[in-house]
């Protein structure tokens, strides 16, 4: 009976750092929402599917929460209700996430043939805090899937799943210097808008080891590399190599749980960019991928990583912002927003190479990953890999795709060979 009366126990826990951004500022179009998807050899039964979410989603405190709304902070709270319907994909990825048609749930879960969704308003974890739960619910998934597994692997968790729930950007604090972020107006993509509603999706499906070894040629890592020719394409299709007097900039979100022996499964990652300003005409790519890799080099250390969060949890720790209504602070924190916006053309976020047990492999075709546009940010791309198959996505409301071509076309030239699906 004790045992019992502590699972309905209710909870309440503080958002983390950057957590608290996203429900400020999310909106119809910029949804701060992104999609995980694990494609499956088999056709997926929507009945098991929810078996399995009703099994994992108690044992993970990250995900089994509803938002709320406090004097000062939003909070969470332990969502007692059932989890959410596992539904066949109708619409778009990466809709705003509207969680009184949800349970009150931050996160849905669909299917469509093959494949398994899922997506997270972002205040709940970032990509490798969701990617965790994917794994565990396809795995268990396929558990019933296949009740011979079991016998294989157990019927819980992987050992390599963590449900830590900490807070690692106060853990990992650092008294001193603050330093802001630079807001310079950045060269943004526009042009005629996909109607409302309406999200790009376009993924090219490249081999791993090519794209190592291409990547080996130039002397750069697989990220630099990928991260040169986004920046060169944007250049070439939108300034047609002429001057601008505003930088592409290319942020680039880095996994900090490496750098501070993290294993959380909440947010827990730092913006770095990348900014290539054409003071004269026609850059070659070399030029382009040299100023796109060194700036990248230069930011992505760990002192300098600590510097960028430490700035925004010290404001969070000011006694005297902490007493201002959060009504207030939704005005305040919008308008900062509005204008470092301005400061980024676009994102590339790369998950890595996505991971599950030996015994899982052969059911499970392929990862991917889809994320919402923002403001200024009309264009994102996603970069995620398991074996030797990279998926690289490019989401986007525009309908000119011309930056997406050159990208791949790129790659093609460099002995990449190319795959490309869309949903436009």
């Amino acid at each position: 009976m004790r045992e019992q009366m502590s699972r309905r126990e209710l909870k309440w826990s503080r958002l983390d750092n950057t957590a608290n951004l996203f429900p400020v500022i999310a909106t119809d179009r910029m949804t701060n929402v992104y999609r995980l998807s694990m494609t499956l050899m088999e056709d997926v039964d929507p009945g098991l599917l929810q078996q399995a979410l009703d099994k994992i989603l108690p044992m993970f405190d990250s995900m089994n929460v509803r938002l709320r709304t406090g004097a000062f902070w939003y909070y969470f709270e332990t969502n007692r209700k059932k989890a959410p319907g596992v539904e066949q994909e109708s619409e778009y990825p990466c809709r705003k996430m509207e969680p009184q048609l949800n349970a009150q749930y931050l996160f849905r879960v669909s299917y469509y043939k093959k494949r398994i969704n899922l997506e997270v308003f972002h205040v709940l974890a970032d990509g490798m805090g969701g990617a965790t739960f994917l794994k565990e619910l396809t795995c268990q998934y396929l558990r019933l899937a296949h009740p011979e597994l079991c016998s294989l692997t157990g019927d819980h968790l992987s050992e390599q799943t963590s449900l830590n729930t900490e807070d690692s950007y106060l853990k990992n604090f650092r008294k001193g210097e603050p330093k802001g972020y630079k807001s310079q107006p950045a060269f943004h993509m526009n042009g005629e808008k996909l109607r409302d509603g309406a999200f790009g999706v376009i993924q090219g499906y490249l081999s791993v080891s090519q794209v190592k070894k291409a990547a080996h040629d130039r002397k750069v890592s697989i990220n630099e590399y990928l991260a040169g020719v986004y920046v060169y394409s944007i250049y070439k299709e939108y300034l047609h190599g002429a001057v601008s007097h505003k930088p592409i900039v290319l942020c680039v979100p880095v996994n900090l749980r490496p750098y501070f022996e993290s294993i959380t499964t909440r947010n827990f990652f730092a913006m770095v960019s990348a900014a290539f300003r054409p003071d004269r005409e026609d850059y070659t790519r070399d030029e382009v991928e040299k100023i796109v890799v060194q700036a990248l080099r230069d930011q992505i250390k760990k002192e300098n990583l600590e510097k960028l969060f430490s700035y925004n949890v010290s404001n969070q720790k000011n006694l005297m912002l902490r007493a201002v209504p959060l009504i207030l602070k939704k005005f305040v924190m919008q308008w900062v927003y509005r204008i470092s916006a301005q400061a980024t053309t676009t994102t590339m976020t790369n998950l890595g190479v996505m991971k599950v047990d030996e015994v899982y492999r052969k059911y499970i075709r392929r990862f991917s990953a889809a994320l919402s546009v923002s403001q200024g940010q009309n264009t994102k791309m996603t970069i995620c890999s398991y074996g030797d198959e990279m998926v690289a996505a490019f989401c986007t409301i525009l309908k000119d795709t011309s930056v997406q071509k050159r990208f791949f076309r790129i790659l093609a030239e460099d002995g990449i060979d190319v795959a490309v699906e869309s949903n436009l």
